[in-house]
């Protein structure tokens, strides 16, 4: 695609009319998704549930709002450099093996430091860990748009990731704190895990309007201000931490063990994919393997204040629902990558029509998330939701694999993506619910670091997992149409593996959920 300064009148004229446009259509669904949102917030409390004073439900309505906006930025940048990945690899000169790590570096670090940043908000304060996680995440999402060489971009995104990992936790600890367990809770979790949804699809929509008709850095610029009007209001709205009598110490050596283990195995697993180096690949995979028996004997043996307290294993619930957790992190981010690959590199589509290319997941999984999910799990087991939307979404990427450089949009793009965007979305709210039942108030920072560290570690490793099975070498659009679609017909797999897993959540942990849904 040429630069627009390049144009003749006619055909910048041409550009500027339809990026008009384009722009016009954004702000008409972003201001129906806040609509949506604020209405069904509003629905949070006309269930007849006594919530107390007008002024207790506008604080409730103002948190649940402020956590779902922090939570919308930090999945948002999971995706919202997919699109732009073409014009990045262009412009800082990234080669096709370390292309994925503008992606993975911002997982990696996330998965890694997301277990610290649970114990933070339970060790310093909710209001603390909030802000400092904001305002590291604003920070490093302006030095990542400013980046001039593909190290310093890959840098400021692994920074990206450390403010995620602090902040991420906080927002859905800031929740709970504010919605007692119950059916208050299932809904203002439902709120926030079909934001979390609609962040990662939106993600590629924004992403693909601003790196066309702008640049790819408005990709990263753009948090800037939202970032600072977020930390404008969580300092008027969060309350105040309470004061400490001691303060236990941070496991540091654990997180940085566990990202280290993490970003090694990652590296090493995508390195399989290059033909000549093998014994690099092996030495990062044995150093990662390494590093996470260090992490694992760290907390067993050495840890002050264990980023996982060994207590939560011994709920059946935690333990499978994380596993269930892990096995569809690593299927449902790393699919906008090959998503966005694509839609541009098989089927040639713009940057701006590969993001508009989204709107199905978009608009789909914010509808599923926000309605449907939550009236379905008050009549069906929770276990149903999880199985059965694991192996409709494992049918759409099995659908997606067909994709071919003579497919239509229709049965190319739109119709995977009716299963996918329904499958994902009716698993991930008793997902969230199964995992987060009936745990201690002291233990909610630790266990929702757990639960967010499992998609973000089954993120990062299964990106590199199917980075390494479609290999790098494939040029033409028939070869990675071929490739790309090796990925998804793996994602299936892994979904369906997800779902036979799924079985084994225990009948207690339904009923508890199933009590939060009442």
């Amino acid at each position: 695609m040429q630069p627009l300064a390049r144009r003749d009148p006619d055909q910048r004229l041409g550009d500027l009319r339809a990026a008009f446009g384009v722009i016009d259509d954004l702000r008409h669904h972003f201001l129906r998704s806040v609509f949506i949102v604020r209405m069904y917030i509003i629905r949070l409390y006309s269930k007849g549930v006594d919530v107390g004073s007008d002024e207790a439900k506008t604080r409730g309505r103002a948190l649940l709002a402020l956590s779902c906006a922090a939570q919308f930025m930090v999945v948002l940048d999971v995706s919202v450099v997919n699109v732009a990945l073409p014009s990045i690899q262009s412009a800082l000169g990234f080669n096709a093996a370390d292309l994925p790590w503008v992606v993975n570096a911002y997982a990696v670090v996330f998965a890694g430091f997301l277990l610290l940043g649970g114990r933070l908000a339970d060790v310093w304060g909710r209001r603390r860990t909030f802000l400092g996680g904001l305002a590291l995440f604003t920070a490093a999402s302006l030095a990542g748009g400013v980046a001039g060489t593909a190290g310093l971009l890959t840098a400021a995104r692994a920074v990206q990731g450390l403010g995620a990992a602090v902040l991420a936790p906080a927002t859905l600890t800031v929740l709970m704190a504010a919605f007692p367990e119950g059916a208050r809770r299932t809904r203002a979790l439902a709120v926030w895990t079909a934001v979390g949804i609609a962040g990662g699809t939106a993600g590629n929509l924004l992403g693909g309007a601003l790196t066309e008709f702008l640049t790819w850095r408005s990709t990263l610029l753009i948090n800037v201000p939202v970032g600072a009007l977020a930390l404008v209001a969580a300092v008027k709205l969060l309350p105040a931490d309470t004061g400490r009598a001691s303060r236990p110490r941070l496991d540091v050596p654990g997180a940085v063990a566990v990202t280290v283990g993490l970003g090694a195995l990652s590296y090493g697993v995508s390195r399989f994919a290059d033909g000549g180096g093998h014994g690099l690949a092996i030495a990062a995979v044995g150093i990662g393997i390494t590093a996470l028996t260090a992490f694992v004997l760290i907390e067993w043996r050495a840890a002050g204040t264990p980023l996982i307290p060994l207590r939560l294993f011994t709920s059946r619930a935690i333990l499978v629902g994380n596993a269930v957790m892990l096995l569809t992190g690593a299927c449902l981010n790393p699919m906008w990558y090959f998503l966005a690959l694509s839609m541009q590199n098989v089927l040639h589509y713009s940057a701006v029509q590969t993001g508009l290319g989204f709107l199905p997941h978009t608009l789909l999984s914010i509808a599923v998330g926000t309605w449907l999910t939550p009236w379905l799990m008050r009549f069906v087991r929770h276990q149903l939701l999880i199985v059965g939307g694991a192996l409709l979404a494992a049918a759409g990427f099995g659908w997606q694999s067909a994709l071919t450089p003579g497919s239509g949009y229709l049965v190319g793009i739109a119709g995977p993506a009716i299963l996918i965007a329904l499958g994902s979305g009716l698993l991930n709210t008793p997902l969230t619910t199964t995992v987060t039942a009936g745990i201690d108030p002291a233990d909610a920072g630790a266990a929702s670091g757990l639960m967010n560290t499992t998609k973000q570690a089954g993120a990062a490793l299964g990106l590199a997992v199917l980075v390494a099975a479609t290999g790098t070498t494939a040029t033409t659009p028939e070869q990675l149409a071929a490739a790309y679609g090796h990925a998804f017909l793996l994602i299936a797999a892994i979904l369906t593996a997800a779902a036979a897993v799924a079985f084994a959540i225990p009948g207690r942990a339904r009923q508890l959920a199933s009590t939060g849904s009442s």
